[in-house]
């Protein structure tokens, strides 16, 4: 059956999220500032806000714990977009390539309801989507097989139709299972070979 439809996870994929972009302005000691992502902005506490949790909420919930560090905390809101280094050019390159050969785009991402509209307003590209799921909104997160499925049924797609491109291997292994055509995105140079390598399989 032929691909119809490219799916794209966001960060690490097409975005550029790093909150150190947005840290160093704040700590002189890299030590530090590495204890606070691994304690503060850590995959635990990601994890909460991209499965629904409120990120307000969440940044209320550290202030208290860490009252040292409140303003900073703030920060991880009130300058989110800071923590957005850019684009990553060479999937941009690809996203816009698959777009103007007839491919439908979506995007299948694990990111905080609060703070996604940031990102989307920034770059240019979610434009070109022709259907977004955020995992925020749903309460629901990559790798649960459901959140794809989700996607599938919210615009009426066939998995076998679909490619799904993501940096992180147990959510390519995910998509698969649903039917997805996966493609792990573990080098930037040759995600454009890997893509098409299927789509002319």
């Amino acid at each position: 059956m032929a691909i119809k439809n490219i799916i794209f996870d966001f960060g690490g994929v097409l975005v550029d999220w790093n909150p150190r972009y947005l840290l160093k302005n704040y700590f002189s000691d890299v030590d530090e500032m590495e204890l606070f992502v691994k304690t503060i902005c850590s995959e635990e506490w990601n994890a909460k806000v991209d499965a629904g949790y409120p990120y307000m909420q969440s940044i209320k919930d550290m202030q208290q714990i860490y009252p040292q560090y409140y303003d900073i905390i703030q920060a991880l809101y009130d300058r989110f977009d800071v923590m957005l280094g850019g684009d990553f050019p060479n999937t941009v390159e690809l996203l816009y390539e698959l777009k103007g050969m007839g491919y439908a785009l979506y995007g299948l991402t694990n990111w905080s309801a609060d703070t996604f509209p940031i990102a989307y307003n920034m770059f240019g590209f979610f434009k070109e989507f022709d259907g977004i799921v955020v995992s925020g909104v749903e309460k629901m997160v990559k790798p649960n097989p459901e959140f794809y499925q989700l996607l599938l049924d919210r615009y009426k797609l066939i998995a076998d139709e679909c490619i799904f491109i993501d940096d992180r291997r147990v959510n390519v292994d995910a998509s698969e299972k649903v039917g997805i055509h996966g493609v792990w995105l573990d080098n930037f140079d040759t995600i454009r070979t890997k893509v098409f390598s299927v789509l002319y399989a």
